[in-house]
């Protein structure tokens, strides 16, 4: 406790979540973030079949999120930024029908993103920034229409921006910046229904932006650092 009169330091949890965490059937809100959590993902976590909200974020976890943890059937929020948990996205989310919020960003993910994440049913917001992310962006994931928020950025993503939006592909904010992707932006962006914030800088993509909503509101910012785009809001073609 602070000594100073009207301030006081907000109690830490340190050590490790218990295995035998699993045992609690009933519970439905786990929020233990920003702590000092330290230890993995207990396997036995799997068993909490109540759990609708996990939030694990800003502690000091670590090793692999468990390969089974698509078990978890009735979760909506799993939570686990900004820690320090590594190896590769567990095929297994993809059997959370009520997933809608998925945010991994700022840990030691690798490998590639899994295909079935795109089919995922209520799936709007999936943030995986500021990892160590690989291969090609799944088309499922930009095709979707119920895709509200995705930030791919500060990744080693290859390839292509796959070329599937449609009139109904609504994004409130979309970013891909800091990959290694390459090619010209898809046309068929230029169809999309809103974008309300687009990064695609420091990629090497190439070519001619593409004219008309929604990049009428773009700024330069969001095209910097790439290898040869050009047209608005860049030099002229």
């Amino acid at each position: 406790m602070d000594p100073r009169p009207g301030l006081s330091t907000k109690p830490v949890l340190t050590g490790e979540i218990p295995a035998d965490i699993g045992n609690l059937k009933k519970l439905t809100v786990l929020n233990i973030a920003d702590n000092a959590i330290s230890g993995e993902i207990p396997a036995s976590i799997v068993g909490m079949s109540s759990l609708m909200h996990l939030d694990l974020r800003s502690n000091q976890i670590s090793g692999e999120i468990p390969a089974d943890l698509g078990k978890l059937g009735m979760l909506s929020r799993a939570l686990l930024s900004r820690n320090q948990i590594t190896g590769s996205i567990p095929t297994s989310i993809s059997q959370m029908y009520r997933l809608a919020d998925l945010d991994l960003s700022e840990n030691r993910i690798s490998g590639p993103i899994p295909e079935q994440l795109g089919k995922m049913p209520v799936l709007s917001t999936l943030n995986l920034d500021c990892n160590s992310v690989s291969g090609q962006i799944p088309a499922g994931l930009l095709s979707n229409t119920r895709m509200g928020i995705l930030n791919l950025s500060r990744n080693g993503l290859q390839g292509k921006i796959p070329d599937v939006f449609g009139s109904n592909s609504y994004f409130m904010a979309l970013d891909l910046s800091y990959n290694n992707l390459n090619g010209p932006i898809p046309g068929s962006l230029s169809s999309a229904k809103y974008i309300g914030h687009l990064d695609l800088s420091h990629n090497h993509l190439c070519g001619s932006i593409p004219a008309g909503s929604p990049f009428d509101h773009l700024e330069a910012v969001s095209f910097m650092n790439n290898d040869c785009l050009c047209g608005n809001p860049l030099k002229t073609c």
